[in-house]
Formats: structure tokens, sequence, C-alpha cells
């Protein structure tokens, strides 16, 4: 067997246990007992021990050493790509420090839990200042060597090859428009919203009908209900989650609709690429583009809400509104809001640049955890002209700083602005996209994201996988050309 063949096969064993801690996760937030989590913590410093070894084993570096790369393909440079990136950052990280992040971050996750439902941040703090503490050694061990500052060292593991400096150049380029088109629409007539109550289980019922109208394998998956919707796995075991609240039953829906963007592009990646470093998404960037395009341009669109109002009509009866019209415009909604995740599309990237902002003042050391909220707080008024009423609103509402995933945040901007290339790319491939859309039926849309992006992996690097979809070098003009026109024609102005 050559060196090649060996790394491969090594490559695949240790993907595998990566899928079993995925796993875990996934169950730690769906069905463990709430008492379990102190021993699961435990388990996952476990498998993450293993994990580490596998992934800093000496004997990668001797295959990379003796592979002769002349003589491989796209593909086979494309895995050694990947796995020489990771073992060179893995081998930074002492094997004590891996564990100990694994163990503290997901007991982390069960005391933010208890702290939001409490909305006491105290309670939280002296954990949040542990995850922090941990994450900030293995960024100083990860940044030797390189040009990064703490936070891009940190941030590569979710947009490799992206800097705090880019996107702070992307970021000034977004606010300005945004925040104009806000203002206009703040200042115009709101059209009506939903009323009534919507009963649970059909929600849930809607949701996973929508699911599979998208394109969503449940052969290959299942949907399940969870405090903060996620979705997890990759190749033949993609799952999501969603929440469900009897008195907005479009929280469920698009927040479904958005999991499910995620999960097709896992479901969608070539075989071939199954258990090897290709075989997920490249980058979250690139990740959150599909699950962003399946829930604004398509779901949001005016064509297939015209489609989900009779879904809605059939489901629940009276709703509020009496045309589809008005259930589009319902749909859009441009109103103050404390929840990133529940936000318009106008008003979201303003909820992720606080965040960003904030971390990276938090990991170099010039924002400290006992003074987030206040921070928090003085920002959100300053952005959205509204004091946030508590904590459980402000800096407690996210999971991803309890479970250490600093430099995470703008990656949901960065694939907003990859969609918005996107849908205008595929709007030039499709004419009678929204003839297909008000019958519900996505599939020209959805074959076109899988054969132009989502079946290959990670084959290429984050930026050239769009560029290969699109055609062009991704801006932030596309997304803030549509949401001007978009917004434009709902308001009236």
């Amino acid at each position: 067997m050559s060196a090649y063949d060996e790394l491969m096969s090594y490559t695949r064993e240790t993907e595998a246990l990566g899928a079993i801690m995925g796993r875990l996760s996934w169950d730690q937030e769906t069905m463990m007992p709430r008492g379990a989590a102190e021993q699961r913590g435990e388990e996952m410093a476990a498998l993450e021990g293993v994990l580490h070894a596998r992934r800093t084993d000496p004997q990668i570096g001797a295959w990379l050493e003796a592979i002769d790369a002349s003589v491989l393909g796209e593909v086979g440079l494309a895995k050694l790509r990947h796995i020489r990136r990771s073992f060179e950052r893995n081998t930074k990280v002492p094997a004590k420090l891996a564990a100990e992040i694994a163990r503290v971050t997901s007991v982390a996750q069960g005391t933010w839990a208890e702290a939001r439902a409490r909305d006491d941040f105290a309670h939280f703090a002296p954990t949040c200042k542990e995850v922090v503490r941990l994450r900030r050694e293995e960024a100083a061990a990860l940044k030797e060597g390189t040009d990064f500052d703490l936070w891009d060292a940190l941030h590569q593991d979710y947009e490799p090859g992206s800097t705090g400096a880019e996107l702070d150049a992307m970021f000034g380029a977004l606010r300005p428009r945004l925040v104009a088109l806000r203002d206009k629409i703040m200042g115009a007539d709101q059209p009506k919203g939903l009323s009534g109550t919507f009963d649970e289980a059909k929600q849930m019922a809607l949701t996973e009908g929508l699911a599979a109208a998208f394109g969503y394998d449940f052969a290959h998956g299942r949907v399940d209900k969870a405090v903060h919707p996620f979705s997890s796995g990759s190749g033949l075991d993609v799952r999501i989650t969603t929440r469900t609240n009897p008195e907005d039953p479009l929280n469920s829906i698009y927040s479904t609709i958005h999991e499910t963007g995620h999960a097709c592009y896992e479901q969608n990646i070539s075989r071939d690429y199954l258990l090897t470093p290709l075989g997920e998404g490249v980058s979250m960037g690139v990740h959150e583009s599909q699950s962003r395009i399946f829930e604004n341009q398509l779901g949001r669109s005016r064509a297939f809400t015209e489609y989900l109002y009779g879904q809605m009509r059939d489901t629940f009866g009276d709703i509020g509104v009496d045309s589809a019209e008005g259930f589009y415009a319902a749909v859009n909604r441009v109103t103050p809001g404390y929840i990133r995740t529940e936000s318009d599309e106008v008003q979201y990237n303003l909820h992720v640049l606080l965040r960003f902002d904030l971390e990276r003042q938090i990991i170099g050391g010039a924002l400290e955890i006992d003074d987030l909220p206040e921070a928090w707080d003085t920002r959100f008024e300053a952005d959205f002209g509204v004091k946030v009423d508590k904590v459980s609103n402000g800096c407690l509402q996210d999971v991803h700083w309890p479970v250490g995933l600093f430099g995470y945040f703008p990656t949901y901007s960065l694939g907003n602005v990859y969609a918005g290339c996107l849908h205008k790319a595929l709007r030039a491939e499709i004419s009678d996209l929204d003839a297909q859309m008000a019958k519900g039926d996505t599939s020209k849309a959805t074959r076109w994201l899988a054969e132009s992006l989502q079946q290959f992996g990670g084959l290429r690097e984050p930026r050239d996988t769009i560029v290969h979809a699109c055609g062009f070098e991704p801006t932030e003009a596309p997304l803030l050309d549509y949401l001007e026109e978009k917004f434009a024609g709902i308001y009236g102005f």
C-alpha cells in the first residue's frame, strides 16, 4: 500500500470517530437527560483526546513527506491540503489543552442553558471566563509562525484564509446601505402580522413537509426539537432540529428551512468523498450561504410564500392575513427584535456585526467577561434603538460563545454575502424560477445549487467554491441590491 493510500485509510477512521463525537453533541442538544452533563463532559474529553492524538500522530507528517504530490489529481491534492492544514494546526495545540477545552465547553453548554433560563449572567460568568481563557491559550499556540492575531488564529477553523481586517472592510461596506434601508423601512407603515394560536404538533408536521419540499432526504436524516436550531452530521446521517412557538409559527418554519439548507449541502456532497476531508462543507461561510439562500431568497420570496400561504391556511385555518400578498409582507416584516435567529433580512447582519466586534475585543483582552452584558446592551441600543430587557435576550441568547466558538459569528454575514451572489447567478440560469416556486416546486433551484456548489464539498477553497458556482468574484453588492429592491417593493418607497 502506498503512503497516500495508508494516509487515506487512517484519515477515514479519524473522520468516522469525529462523526461519532458529532452524534454525541447532537444527543446532548436533543435527547440527553439534563443530569448527564458532567459525565458527558468526561466522555467528550476522552474522545477528543483520542481524536487529537490521531490528528497529531507524527506518522501523518511522515506520510505527507513520502507522498509524491506530482502524480495526484485535483481530488488527491485537495485531500492533502486539508490533511496538512489540520495536521499543522493540531500539532500546535497540546493534547492536554485540547481535552480540557472539550471538557469545559461541554459542561459550559449546560451552565449557559441554566443561566439563560434564569436570566442570571452571574451564574454563567465564571464558566465563560474559563472558556475564554482556554481559547486564548489555544489561539496563542495557533498563531505561532503566522501573521494572525489571536482572533484570526481561531477564525481559521471556520473560514480558512479569511481575516478580521478583510471582514472589517466588507462589513464597513455593508453597514451604511443596511442602516439607510432600515431607516426608510422604519419610517413606513408596517404590514399586518399573523395572529392566532398555532398548534405545535401541526407546526412540526408542516415543517417536516417543507424540509422534504426543499430536498431533505429523510432516509438519511430526521427532525427533532432543540433550544437552538442546528444541523448535525454529514454523508449518510445528517440531522436537523427546530423549535416551536404557539404564537409564532414562522420561527419554526424558517428555522427549519434554514437548517434544511445546511443539511442538503451535506447530503448532496459526492458519495466519493464520504469520510474523507472533502466529505463535508468547505467552510462555515459557504455553509451559511446554503442555509440563507434556502431560507431567504427562496423561502421568503414572493413566489414561494404564495404556495406557503395555501399550506398555512390548510393547516391552521385563519392566520390573521387574508391574501398571499399580505402573507408575503407579513413573512418579511422588518421590526425591532432582540434575537438574531428571529431577525429579518435587513437587520440580521447588524446582529452579527455586534457580535463580531465584541468577540474580537474579548479574545484580544480589551473587554472583560464581567463587563460583557453592559457592553452588549450599550451597543445593541445604539444599533437597534431599543434597550435590552433581559440578559436572555442579550448576551446569553446564543450558544456559540459558551461552547467556545469564537471566530464563528462573522461567517453568518459572509454567508449572506455569498448567498446574494449565488442568487444572482441562479436567477440568470433559471428563467422560470418564480413560476416553479409558486407551485412549491424548489427542484430547479435546489438542483442548481447541488450541481454548482454542494456536490464538490471541500474540493476547493471557500472563496474559490463561490467563484466556481457564480462565475464571478463575490462582493456585497448583489446582496444589498436584492435587499433594496425587495423591501422597496414591500414597503412602497
